[in-house]
């Protein structure tokens, strides 16, 4: 029995909606905030650290290297570090990582189609609280 299977037995059937599931947890890294602005900027291909800061707008250094290496971790991010001075990193997806970009690609995208509805929303809410 490899690991996954050892792991889906002592976890049974993954469910996003119990309490202690492992995919909450991935799910939270893939659309945190900077999550997914990372992985949609990987998704054209290989960038560096400060190519993906300035494509990231708002981003600090601190998070911007705290999202990479948690993306990095849980196997959507691949890390190249060149033996150069100054140093040289380059970041890009995995297989993994450009499923998941894909999925939160089409979320943002929804997301920016549809930034006038939503706003109209908040206003006839706004409106109706006042």
């Amino acid at each position: 029995m490899d690991v996954r299977e050892q792991l889906a037995a002592v976890l049974g059937t993954p469910d996003v909606n119990a309490r202690d599931c492992p995919s909450r947890v991935i799910l939270e890294h893939v659309t945190s905030r900077w999550g997914v602005l990372v992985l949609a900027a990987l998704i054209d291909g290989t960038r560096r650290f400060s190519e993906l800061r300035r494509t990231v707008g708002g981003v600090s250094e601190k998070m911007l290297a705290q999202t990479l290496q948690t993306l990095e971790r849980d196997g959507f991010v691949h890390r190249v570090a060149y033996p150069v001075i100054p140093p040289r990193v380059e970041y890009s997806l995995t297989p993994l990582g450009k499923e998941a970009a894909d999925q939160v690609w089409g979320l943002a995208r929804w997301a920016e189609s549809r930034t006038e509805q939503v706003a109209a929303a908040r206003e006839t809410y706004d409106g109706a609280r006042a």
